[in-house]
């Protein structure tokens, strides 16, 4: 299937595509701070600029959308066009997040990963019963963890 746009017009919309304070992270902190927890955001002098940090419970939260992540889930489908310029940049997308995460561990982190599937698509959960695994989570003091849609 070829792209309905050009290739600067694809160009020009792929660049303009957030990579902080997107959607499904602005709602988890939302729901987080309602819940009464204050946290950081974008803290640089993290490995990865995590999306949530959690001093107090020495948590990060990276929020992933399932594209740009290659999360394996009914959201990610591979571009039809310049396959190889997709697929060399999803890997190193997925290799830098592995990297982070470990770097996050080894300074002594725990880190969860809440995907975009988790909050909309086929098997999107409820966001009340979302928030309230994350907050189990905060509180449990698990290394790690990740949330996900229900059909993933």
């Amino acid at each position: 299937m070829a792209d309905s746009l050009d290739r600067r017009s694809r160009s020009r919309l792929m660049a303009s595509v957030r990579s902080k304070n997107t959607a499904p992270e602005v709602a988890v902190r939302k729901a987080l701070h309602a819940r009464g927890f204050r946290y950081r955001t974008h803290v640089a002098e993290l490995p990865g600029k995590p999306d949530i940090v959690l001093p107090r419970f020495r948590a990060a939260v990276l929020v992933h959308g399932c594209f740009w992540h290659g999360h394996d889930c009914p959201l990610f489908q591979r571009p039809a066009t310049r396959r190889d310029f997709w697929d060399a940049k999803i890997r190193r997308n997925q290799e830098r997040d592995a990297e982070v995460r470990n770097a996050l561990r080894v300074a002594g982190w725990r880190c969860l990963t809440v995907w975009e599937c988790s909050m909309r698509g086929p098997g999107k959960r409820r966001f009340v019963h979302l928030i309230d695994d994350v907050v189990a989570w905060v509180r449990s003091g698990e290394t790690a963890a990740e949330f996900r849609g229900k059909n993933c």
